[in-house]
This record gives C-alpha cells, structure tokens and sequence, in this order.
C-alpha cells in the first residue's frame, strides 16, 4: 500500500535572546557573536575590547542564518583565522573563565563530545571546549591541574539537554570553583585545579566543530561571549532575564508574523478560491480588484470593502457573512468565515502585492515526500544500473501501468502498490537473478565465497545492500538478509545459492521498490542526508539511482559541499539518461501517450492511422530534443523555433512537401502557420474531432500560462452547439464569451485558441472549414494577473508572445519542479521555486540550468519533518 503522511508545518518566526539588552552583563566581555546580522561569511567579533577576532564560515560549510540564529546543518567548519590571542592572554592573566551561549541543538545523539564552543589544536590538544555528549554538556579546560585535553571534563547531569532554545553558561573562577548553568539555574560544579599558564598560544577559536573537522556539532547559534572573569550567580541570571526580556519584547513583531501568516495559509487561498473569479485585475466586477493590495485596500464602487481592525464594519465581512457572496457559488465555510474576521479585526496585514491564484490550486495536499514507489520507468531503470538486467519487456507486461494525476504519472500520492505489484516485484525478481552472473555481481563486493556464518558474509551482506538499497544497512537488516546464507547452509546449499536468494529478497525490499527517507522530527525542516540527496539527485536527472561516483561522495559525507554537488550535477547532465529523463517529463507534461489510444471520427478523418498517430509522437520527442539538447536553446524557445522532424506521412498531413522516405529534418522559417509546440499535432489533437476551443484554450492557460478557472455551476449546460454555415467554432465561443453568465470564466481562456481555429482536429491546416466558412488566427491573450489583453494577428505573433512571456517561462520551472520532486506544489514551496526560476533564468534558462537550479535549491536539499506527538 502507499503512505502518504500530510503535516501541516507552523513555521513560528522566533526573535530571541540575541538582541544585546541594556541591562545584559558586558563586565569582562572579551569576544561575543550575535548572528542577527548577516556578515555574509565573516562573522564579527562585536564585543570587549582590542582587536576583533572574528570567525570565518568556509564555503563549503552548510550554515545558513534564520530568525537571528546561525543554523549549522552538517559537518561545517568555523573558526577565526589567527590564534585567539585575544582570549588566551588576557585568561592567564586573570586565572579564570566563563563561556555563555544560547543555543538549540539540533538532537541528542551528539556525541565526541560534539563541540560547540572550543580553543583548541586538534582532539587530544585544547585550552577550552564546551560541547555537547549526547543528553548532557560537557566541558573540558586546560590547566595546570589537568592534562592537555582538558581531562577531566566538567558535565551536566545526564538527560539534562534538551533540543530547545537553551542559555548554557560556564565558568571557573580564580580558585578553581568551576560551574555550569542552564536557563539561569546551576546545574553542577567541581573543581578544575590549577592555573592556565599551560594555555597553548597558538589554538584558534572554533565554532560547532574542532581544527580537524571530525567534531562536528550540529543546531543553532543565537550568541556565544566568553569573559575573563567568572560570571556570578546573579550576573547569569541576569543575563538569562535579559535574553528572556528580550523575547517578551518581540510579542509585538511575532503578532504581525501571526497575522501575516493567517493570511499566506487562510485568508488569500479563500480569496483565490471564492473571490478571483469576479473580482481580479481582469474582471473587476463592482470595480472591486481583491488580487492586488493597493486595488483591495482602495475598494470598488460601493466603496471601501475593508476597515482594518473591525470586521463588523467591512462591506466584504458583511456580504460573505450572510452568504451574498460569493454569488451564484456556495458559501464559505465556518472555517473560512472565522479566519477572514480574525484577519480583518487583526489589522488586515497585506504582506504580497498581488495573489496568485495558481500558487493556492493544491491547497490540502502534502508539501513532502518520505515514501514514493518507483515507476515502471524507474524500476526497470533502477534494475538496469543495480545489476545489469534489461527487464523492460517484462516490467511492462507484469507490473500493473501507473496512473497520470496532477499532470504526470509519476506523483507520489497516486503511487500505490496492491497485491498484482507484489506478485509482479516476486515474480520480476526471480527472472532478474536467473538472468545475473550472482558469482560475477558477489565479486564485486568481496572476494570471499565461503559459505559462513561470521563477519566476512555480514560484511558481504552490507556492502553489497548499500550498493542495491542505495543506502546503508542496519544492524537488524543486516541480521534479517544474513539469516538467508544460514538457511541455505543448514540445507546444504552453496554461496552462488546462498547469494542469489539474498539478492531476490533485496529486488522485493521496500528499499528497493520505494524511495524512503527519514521523516520524523518536530515539525521543521532538516538537511536530508548524503545518501537521501544523492538518490534525489539521481532520480531527478536519470529517473535511476546513484552511480558509484555519486555513493563514494555520500560514504564520504561530500555531498554537504554544495559545490561538490553542483559538480556532480555538471557530470550527470551530460549523460545520455539525463536527455531520457527530460524527454519523460514532456511526454509526461504532454500526455502524448493517449495519442495511442486516440479514434478520430473515420468519416471525418479518413486518414487517421495508429502509425500517424505514433508520428505525431515523435515528431514532439524529436523537436524537443533538437530545441533543448541539440541547440542549448531556453525552455521557452519550445513554443516558437521554426524547426521540426516528420515522417513523409506527417509532412504530407501538414501540407509539406516530403524529403525522403524517413523522418527529415524540416526548416519551418517560410511556413508561418507552423514552429513550436502548439501547432504541432500531438498537441492540437488536445481540442478532440471538433477542434475545441475550450480544451485548446485550457491547455494553454493551464498549462502554460499557469492560469486557473473554477468548475462551471452544476446547472449550466456544457455541451457545445455544432459548426454550421455561417458559424465557426471562434463564433460559438464569441457568443459564450458576450454571455453574461459564461463570460466571466470563458473570456480567460478561449481567446487564448483563436489563434489555432485554422487547424482542425487532427492539426491538419486549413483556411476554410467543412462549411466553407472562412477560418481567423487573430485574437488575444490575457496573461494571468494582468487588466489588459495583448493582441495579436496570427498564430506565429501568439507563439512569439508566448514564448518571450515571464509568466510563460515562470510556468514551465512550475512544471519541471513538479515532475522533479514527484509531487504538486504547494503555497509553502512558492517561494523557493521562484529563486529556483531567477536562479536558472540567469543561468540562461535552459533545460540544464533549471534542473540545476532545483537540485541546489532547499526543495532538494531539505526536508520537512513530521512532527512526533
């Protein structure tokens, strides 16, 4: 069966304990890091006096900062770039020490101990550390009393760390009395002997990790000082208190946040949904634009439609409350009611210029994935690169066809696996093994062909899982597919036996069949890790797993350097299977696979074939790759090049002269009615036997334009009237566009067809119809969020428009994002995918660079957690 786990994610912004109070302790202050300003890689030493020993992040560090913190999410490295000095003189002279940081660590198996604050040359030589080992903090300090490790260490109590926002405080004085405070309460105290003339002058100063980069520790910085004095109970307490005031102090600003938030989840979806369609740039009924800010706070012709801060008094509470509006659809909900007052009796915060209807259309679906099957497309291809098998013929006969939903086949949700998937996975992984050289694939992974029971088939077993089940293996499934080699020896059977059943059980492993990643947490979001970015990587290019360049750089722990990933990209894209993948994705974007299935009327179209239909096909495949691969050209360039590849069949079905009798390479530059993506038959044939209009038109600003239309009401009849004399296909949609109860929703996208009347329902040309009524090609778009259509004259001035629109190319990284990660957008992604679009478009926008631009971005390299109750 498929999971799929919906979270609904509170991204509360936290203001916390960094902003420095008046009243915090400064006394003593030597260095002290706020990370609320962005210093690009610098960090700036802000406090005490002298010199500033500032810290540099390395670039190849994945540290990002957030509401005020330094977010540390994998191995990284820290440090100042000359010995601390600084710290280390003005210690041996006082004899004492406290270090104070306010930190959230990211779990609590962190162990070494892992550092967070150290002084330090290497493991074994260090003047200071605090870190974290495990549920506890643990301090080691050098002094003459203690070796050069700083043993012995200095620890909380067990359990006594916990994964929230924690103000840590350590310090020893001129005695030897050293201690340990949690959120202003001591914790534990010993003494540390001794003096600190031992203190190494030449150790650094290093954050969340040690010189050797070995220590690594992994959660948020808000602040971290040290003194060179030993704080007291009071001063730690106070400073708690101003770290706590400070808190207290942002209500104000997390109350816009609240509000701004009510109206990204609530209020502009509900507005999308029930309000765009009467009353945005384009329709405006009443003079009432609720898409744009300005327009929405200026009101329409009765007026101002919202009083910010009293609902009772807004024309638009007023109208939705006693379900007069929406008109002629049904009313909200009591939830969509209740969030439109608390908007507007909250302030009515506006946070966007102008709402994007298209952003809300999955509203309710999972922004995540943790469990998605692999295709039909991408297990034969996952079985190919495991173990050299071509099972396409068979995949295809057995496993049962994956379905389209959201416009491609391969979206998680619709991912399901019934008892045929297992038999089929059963049945497929008997006929792999028996068609593998098992000695041949087993030598690969040791040399070993001892039939045992020890470590040397364990160490089998796990090499050779990591490799299949992209990822390694736990001691249980370690257990679990060794246990197999002890049956078979227990009935006297041999290795190659043995071996073959442990790979037919891995072939049917949920592992195998299913891309799994870690989902549990609290609710945010989390770095995925090596071997989850490499298989998304892999999968996103090749629609297959790792190759063994991309596993070595996860066993590694490379693939936390963005530019060793970035090279790995560069790689892959010049491998044959990139080109395959994204001919998947415009097969899938296209749904060119119904044109198998496809049945023209006979008597209307007496030249219809199955052969002309798989022409069709692959005149778009051929034509794709000649646009994005052979000539590099941007994504958008697809709707407009004046080139294509055609059977003679198709040539002649086109009205062109054929060249040869193979498929040819056509020069459209002098046949203005053809070039680009719409005027080719695989795509026409969208409108069905009568050309629609109103399928046409929906392609195209659905698809697109990235426009949306709302369902028309139960009431209204949809079937079109016939063609006649005197009457075209343009004509009946004129009459549905000037009716008032159609033309709301029909004037967005049948204009958007009129372009493409000349050609008929197969994508034969045509200047008059079967009624002798002459065909048009002039009309106009209206590009989603804007007032004002833009003409055009003919369809080739439609392409262009097409193919040089912003919304147009902003649509197509829509698409492509969407089949990367398997699964619809959503609100929450928004962003991102725009700096994915700005991203690829300065690149140049290209196939290339688009793919490029999503497997850097956080859709790829984060995950949202589930939050664990």
């Amino acid at each position: 069966m498929q999971f799929r786990i919906l979270v609904t994610l509170v991204c509360v912004a936290f203001v916390g304990p960094v902003s420095l109070a008046a009243d915090r302790v400064e006394r003593g202050l030597l260095v002290r890091y706020d990370f609320s300003e962005d210093d690009g890689q610098t960090i700036v030493d802000r406090g005490g006096v002298g010199k500033p020993l500032n810290l540099v992040i390395d670039r190849s560090s994945r540290v990002r900062r957030s509401g005020g913190a330094l977010v540390v999410e994998s191995s990284s490295s820290i440090a100042s770039t000359e010995p601390a000095t600084k710290i280390i003189a003005a210690v041996k002279k006082s004899n004492a020490i406290s270090v104070e940081a306010w930190l959230k660590p990211a779990n609590r198996s962190q162990a070494g101990p892992a550092r967070i604050v150290s002084i330090s040359a290497d493991t074994s030589n260090r003047n200071l550390t605090l870190g974290q080992d495990k549920d506890l903090y643990d301090v080691r300090l050098r002094a003459t009393g203690s070796d050069n490790n700083g043993l012995p260490s200095t620890s909380s109590p067990k359990r006594s760390l916990q994964t929230r926002l924690t103000h840590v405080v350590f310090t020893r004085d001129a005695r030897g009395k050293a201690l340990i405070y949690l959120d202003g309460k001591r914790v534990a105290s010993k003494t540390v002997k001794g003096n600190f003339r031992n203190w190494d002058n030449r150790q650094r100063l290093f954050l969340a990790n040690e010189a050797t980069k070995d220590r690594p520790w992994l959660g948020e910085l808000h602040r971290v000082a040290i003194y060179d004095r030993a704080l007291t109970d009071k001063d730690v307490q106070q400073n708690f208190a101003a770290g706590s005031r400070a808190e207290a102090a942002s209500a104000k600003e997390r109350m816009v946040d609240a509000n701004i938030r009510l109206f990204d989840r609530h209020v502009a979806p509900l507005f999308a949904k029930h309000c765009l369609e009467c009353h945005d740039a384009a329709i405006k009924q009443g003079e009432l634009d609720l898409s744009h800010k300005a327009s929405a706070v200026a009101g329409g012709e009765s007026g101002k439609v919202v009083v910010p801060g009293n609902a009772s008094q807004s024309l638009l509470w007023e109208l939705v409350s006693s379900d007069d509006m929406p008109k002629d659809r049904p009313p909200l909900s009591s939830d969509e009611k209740d969030s439109l007052r608390k908007w507007i009796d909250s302030g009515a915060t506006w946070p966007v210029d102008a709402i994007d209807p298209a952003v809300y259309l999955n509203e309710g679906q999972a922004g995540e994935v943790w469990l998605q099957r692999l295709t039909v497309n991408e297990y034969i291809a996952t079985v190919r690169s495991a173990v050299g098998v071509e099972i396409a013929t068979e995949a295809r006969q057995i496993l049962p066809p994956d379905l389209r939903a959201d416009g491609f086949n391969n979206t998680a949700y619709n991912l399901n696996i019934d008892l045929k998937h297992v038999e089929a996975y059963n049945k497929l992984a008997e006929i792999i093994v028996g068609r593998m050289d098992i000695l041949e694939f087993a030598g690969r992974f040791s040399k070993s062909r001892k039939l045992s029971t020890d470590d040397t088939m364990r160490d089998h077993v796990a090499a050779m899982g990591k490799w299949l089940l992209r990822g390694p293996l736990d001691d249980q499934e370690i257990n679990k597919y060794s246990g197999i080699a002890t049956t078979v020896a227990s009935a006297g059977g041999d290795f190659k036996e043995a071996i073959g059943y442990i790979v037919q059980a891995m072939l049917q492993s949920p592992r195998f069949v299913y891309r799994i990643e870690y989902q549990h947490g609290d609710g945010s979001s989390r770095p995925v890790d090596d071997y989850e970015l490499a298989s998304r990587i892999s999968y996103i290019l090749w629609g297959a797993p790792p190759d063994e360049a991309l596993l070595r750089a996860a066993d590694k722990g490379e693939l936390s350097d963005r530019n060793v990933v970035e090279s790995h990209v560069q790689r892959m894209l010049n491998d044959p299977r990139t080109m395959d993948r994204s001919q998947e994705f415009v097969s899938q974007w296209l749904n060119l696979g119904r044109l198998a299935n496809l049945r023209p009327n006979a008597k209307t179209f007496p030249n219809w074939d199955a052969q002309l239909a798989a022409d069709m096909q692959q005149e778009t495949l051929a034509y794709f790759k000649e646009v994005v691969w052979t000539q590099n050209r941007p994504l958008s360039d697809l709707l407009n090049t004046q080139v294509t590849f055609a059977t003679p069949a198709l040539a002649r079905h086109y009205g062109i002269k054929p060249t040869g009798k193979q498929t040819a390479r056509y020069d459209l530059s002098k046949v203005p009615s053809r070039g680009g993506l719409l005027t080719q038959a695989s795509v026409l044939t969208i409108g069905g036997d009568e050309a629609s209009m109103v399928s046409r038109g929906l392609f195209v600003l659905n698809d697109l334009l990235r426009g949306t239309i709302n369902a028309p009401p139960p009431c209204v009849n949809t079937v079109p009237p016939p063609t006649k004399t005197g009457l075209t296909q343009r004509g009946i949609a004129e009459s549905r566009i000037a009716d008032n109860k159609c033309g709301v929703c029909h004037t967005r996208f049948e204009p958007l067809a009129f372009g493409l009347e000349k050609f008929d329902g197969i994508g034969a040309y045509h200047e008059t119809d079967e009624h002798g009524n002459k065909l048009r090609d002039d009309g106009e778009v209206l590009f989603p969020g804007t007032a004002k259509p833009v003409a055009y004259q003919n369809s080739a001035e439609l392409m262009d428009l097409l193919a040089t629109s912003e919304r147009v190319r902003q649509s197509l990284t829509w698409k492509v994002t969407q089949f990367a990660l398997g699964r619809p957008l959503v609100a929450e992604d928004a962003p991102i995918v725009a700096k994915i679009h700005q991203a690829a478009q300065q690149a140049g926008g290209t196939y290339a660079d688009l793919i490029t631009a999503i497997v850097m971005s956080d859709l790829v390299q984060r995950a949202r957690t589930e939050a664990i109750q």
